[in-house]
């Protein structure tokens, strides 16, 4: 068993007390953190749908995340005509779209619909998704990307040549970037819907805490 300083973690403005070192305090003190710690999985309980939706909208905080930063690269990047500028536009719009992809899939019902979207972003939706799924995930012919193969004959030999067009939005389609802005506006509003939810039911105000640092 730790002691009890050890287990004790101080933030700036609390100390977080693990149920285990109740036992270590006066009795009084006890008895109050025992019936704060039961009323509070009370409450916890009666929202539990709340903080399932809560817990489903936090899996889709990384991939938005990612999604801006792939987002913001793309839309600085600077075409130049060369193998090595081809391959990190090949590169980023690669991650954009299979990021994008994994955000509108989800996991455990963490994604969104398509039907969420404005009508003037779907066509933008669907095109992401065909990339994705016939261009970057697959070898499916899609349109922007065409490969051929030629075989030349001179006299005693055959000569072959791959070719290989690729087409590109250099920094990105511009209805993307208002596709991006639009989900992570939406995920600022169905977490603050959560949260006044969760106050309205259960008469508790309900923040983002900044967790005490336990390194």
């Amino acid at each position: 068993m730790k002691d009890l300083e050890e287990v004790i973690i101080e933030g700036e403005e609390f100390y977080v007390v693990p149920e285990e070192a109740f036992q270590f305090l006066p009795e009084e003190w006890r008895e109050h953190f025992q019936s704060t710690a039961a009323n509070g999985r009370a409450v916890l309980k009666s929202v539990d749908p709340e903080l399932s939706g809560l817990s489903r909208l936090s899996n889709s905080f990384a991939t938005l995340v990612t999604l801006k930063h792939i987002r913001d690269r793309l839309a600085a990047y600077r075409f130049s005509p060369d193998l090595e500028s081809v391959l990190e536009l090949e590169m980023m719009t690669t991650a954009f779209a299979v990021t994008y992809a994994r955000l509108f899939n989800g996991g455990r019902a963490s994604g969104f619909s398509r039907s969420d979207l404005p009508a003037k972003l779907r066509s933008a939706h669907d095109e992401i998704l065909d990339l994705r799924n016939k261009r970057f995930a697959h070898n499916d012919h899609h349109p922007s990307i065409e490969n051929a193969m030629h075989i030349d004959f001179d006299q005693d030999r055959f000569s072959v040549r791959f070719a290989l067009q690729l087409g590109f939005y250099v920094g990105g389609a511009k209805p993307w970037h208002e596709l991006v802005d639009h989900l992570d506006e939406a995920v600022v509003t169905r977490l603050e819907k959560l949260m006044e939810r969760l106050k309205t039911r259960t008469g508790h105000n309900w923040v983002f805490a900044t967790s005490p640092e336990t390194a």
